[in-house]
């Protein structure tokens, strides 16, 4: 249970989150919240097409869509059949797939605002930490080795969050795995309005790199975002999609914050919190290169991981009914005295067994 004295960044990181096993309000409350933040996302998307010059490539949904519907049915079947974990793995997958099918078309259109870009000022900011971003990228180019492996980790976003989905369903942390996903939603929000106010292009494009700069090596992202980000901000670009979109965010780091949210979320699970500990750390340090980041991208996604990870918890906790608050509270002693006094019994010695043998006989 939750203990107001509690810290909570530590309540919901240990024993298993905000709880292993949780009723069914809570949980049923947690889905109405995640799948509320999805259709305020779609009318937000909705809005930018009724309103603007934008159009949906609905083509790029259709997988999608499909996908998420046949979950949530099949998901509501166990439901039904009081089948908890194996409803919340596929009711929660259709949640992490829908959001960011539609997470990424506002993307697009948080950058079509075409505000003054701030490579510069993340880059000053680089060089004010003493952090040096092209001898980063030659340290990789020199040790193709390491690269790999870095690529490698930087490519595990999508299979880790399935992972993730799985394996707190399977133990049985529910309502855990609602605050990963709740936690996951708000970062991404965060970051897309961010972004919108303080656009970036990131390296590849602030410093005009190719190919004859890492020639040892294939970073994963490297320039290509650059031409849909560019034509979204001269109103060239206007197709909102959802497979095939580039990810256009550069400052805060969304990567960086969904590794640090996989940290967190995985850590009730004994058996893999070290192994997506060590993974997502090398996703991190892989992301300046991989990603095309600043190292102040960086930073501020794990601010961002930190601050919706803690906001998250709050609000589940925040959700829950005052009947449930108040079954929590002790009962206090009574203050009233007893008006009936309870006889109070002697123990009498082996030669006085003719004295009174209770109080109430005197």
């Amino acid at each position: 249970m939750w203990n107001a004295n509690d810290g909570l960044f530590e309540r919901s990181c240990a024993n298993g989150g905000l709880g292993s096993m949780t009723d069914d309000d809570q949980l049923r409350r947690a889905d109405r919240l995640i799948w509320g933040l999805i259709a305020i996302t779609v009318g937000m998307v909705a809005a930018a097409c009724i309103g603007g010059s934008f159009h949906i490539v609905w083509t790029s949904f259709q997988a999608v869509g499909i996908a998420s519907l046949l979950l949530c049915l099949v998901g509501g079947f166990y439901s039904t059949r009081k089948d908890a974990r194996a409803a919340s793995a596929l009711l929660c997958t259709a949640q992490f797939a829908l959001f960011p099918s539609v997470g990424a078309p506002l993307s697009y259109v948080a950058a079509s605002a075409g505000l003054p870009l701030w490579d510069e000022t993340f880059a000053s900011w680089d060089r004010s930490l003493g952090l040096d971003w092209m001898a980063w990228l030659t340290t990789m180019n020199n040790h193709v080795e390491l690269h790999r492996i870095f690529a490698f980790a930087y490519s595990s976003f999508m299979p880790q969050a399935a992972i993730v989905i799985v394996a707190l369903a399977l133990t049985g942390h529910l309502l855990h795995l609602r605050l990963y996903i709740l936690s996951f939603i708000l970062a991404a929000l965060v970051t897309i309005a961010v972004s919108a106010a303080l656009p970036a292009q990131g390296v590849w494009g602030h410093l005009q790199l190719s190919s004859g700069n890492y020639p040892a090596i294939t970073p994963v992202t490297r320039e290509l975002h650059l031409g849909i980000f560019n034509g979204l901000r001269d109103g060239t670009f206007r197709d909102l999609v959802a497979h095939g979109a580039e990810g256009i965010i550069t400052f805060p780091s969304l990567h960086t914050a969904g590794g640090f949210l996989f940290i967190f979320a995985m850590w009730p699970v004994r058996y893999l919190r070290w192994i997506f500990a060590l993974l997502n750390i090398t996703m991190i340090v892989a992301t300046p290169v991989d990603g095309g980041h600043y190292f102040s991208d960086v930073i501020a996604g794990t601010g961002i991981a930190v601050l919706c990870w803690m906001a998250a918890a709050r609000i589940l906790h925040a959700s829950r009914t005052t009947a449930e608050h108040i079954a929590e509270i002790p009962a206090s002693p009574s203050i009233e005295p007893d008006l009936i006094p309870c006889p109070v019994e002697v123990t009498l010695a082996p030669d006085a067994e003719s004295a009174p043998r209770s109080v109430a006989q005197a």
